[in-house]
């Protein structure tokens, strides 16, 4: 559900938005409510008051969360791919069974 106009107004550190986008509106509020939430824990773990800081911090976390679940995802591909190996094998085993 966008606005009509496309522009989704969302309030990050204290700050609004009006984000133009053709995303559904309550994705396009989560994603703001996701970076807020992130700025707010680097501001609770650092000195600093700069917003533009914080909100580095904050893609920087951001960042590597994504790094960590693609890592992670790629490794759980590699394990599926060898657990499909290993059944294939057991099932050719029992194809060679059935045939004696």
């Amino acid at each position: 559900m966008t606005t009509s106009s496309g522009v989704v107004p969302v309030e990050i550190c204290g700050q609004r938005y009006p984000i133009r986008s053709n995303l559904d509106a309550r994705y396009v509020t989560e994603l703001a409510g996701y970076v807020d939430a992130k700025i707010r824990v680097a501001a609770e773990s650092s000195a600093t008051t700069d917003t533009l800081r914080l909100a580095v911090l904050a893609a920087l976390n951001i960042a590597d969360e994504y790094f960590r679940c693609q890592d992670r995802q790629e490794r759980g591909q590699g394990a599926l791919a060898e657990r499909t190996r290993q059944i294939e094998q057991l099932v050719d085993r029992a194809l060679r069974l059935a045939e004696d």
